[in-house]
């Protein structure tokens, strides 16, 4: 038995390893192992290299899963310890992360994010298929009845356990809670993501569930961070780091968050009613 010590974890995370009765393993790969409980709830425990997610254990070290587990593999959760295979993962010590970006300031800062997202728009988005266009329209100017209809057809839409068309999705959530008040956010996320997340694979329906209630990946905390700075490298190395997130998952993810906010801002809105 190998023992790993927890680094960090979200509170979905500690809630997750209290209630959870019958896991089981969902996927493994080398920086990572998602697990499943009987309420169809993702826990993802990844290595340091991947970092603090809504839902990620981040364990010490830089051990490869692949080479200690597989999708049949036990799994026991005794106090502050997680078995899971020949692996023991102690949480006794672990920091809790806290995966909400700060939505406050961003939305107070949203003057000063547009000029910069429209200075890296050009080289990097894709053309957009008309749903998408509509989904973001709809999201950042109220048309929730109609953002919902479009996600019903967007989500699950592509390859992976993280298909395109969710990817999309989820930058225009976070795109959302920039551009408008926390209650208005709320309100349009959570109602965009639950429409979204049943009709899409276990993992991706996780990640629009969790920017749905405003949290997000700890690659998009230093994108957010950096397009309030007015550092250029900062902004350019925080990029980089989300389109290297999968095949496009970053990509895609990045096109639904720049084409929201362009699109309402191109449309005349005024921010300051939000």
């Amino acid at each position: 038995m190998l023992s790993i010590n927890a680094l960090s974890f979200a509170p979905a995370v500690k809630d997750w390893l209290a209630n959870s009765r019958h896991p089981r393993i969902l996927h493994v790969f080398d920086q990572a192992c998602n697990l499943i409980n009987e309420r169809r709830e993702v826990l993802s425990i990844v290595t340091p290299q991947i970092g603090n997610g809504p839902f990620n254990l981040v364990i010490e070290g830089d051990i490869l899963f692949s080479e200690h587990l597989h999708v049949e593999s036990t799994i026991s959760l005794p106090h502050t310890q997680l078995y899971l295979g020949d692996l023991a993962i102690m949480t006794a010590d672990a920091k809790l992360w806290n995966p909400r970006p700060n939505w406050e300031r961003l939305h107070a800062k949203k003057d000063q994010i547009l000029p910069q997202l429209m200075s890296l728009r050009a080289p990097l988005w894709a053309k957009l298929s008309p749903h998408e266009s509509v989904i973001a329209l709809s999201l950042v100017n109220a048309d929730i009845s109609t953002a919902k209809t479009l996600t019903s057809q967007l989500a699950g839409l592509g390859q992976g356990l993280t298909p395109a068309g969710d990817d999309f999705l989820m930058g225009a959530i976070y795109a959302t809670w920039i551009l408008h008040s926390l209650e208005v956010a709320d309100a349009r996320a959570n109602e965009v993501a639950n429409v979204g997340a049943p009709l899409t694979t276990s993992l991706s329906g996780a990640w629009l569930r969790a920017a749905g209630k405003g949290e997000a990946g700890v690659l998009w905390h230093g994108f957010f961070d950096a397009l309030i700075s007015d550092n250029v490298i900062a902004i350019q190395a925080a990029l980089e780091s989300l389109l290297a997130i999968g095949q496009t998952s970053g990509a895609d993810a990045l096109t639904g968050f720049t084409t929201s906010i362009i699109s309402f801002a191109q449309r005349g809105s005024n921010l300051c009613h939000s």
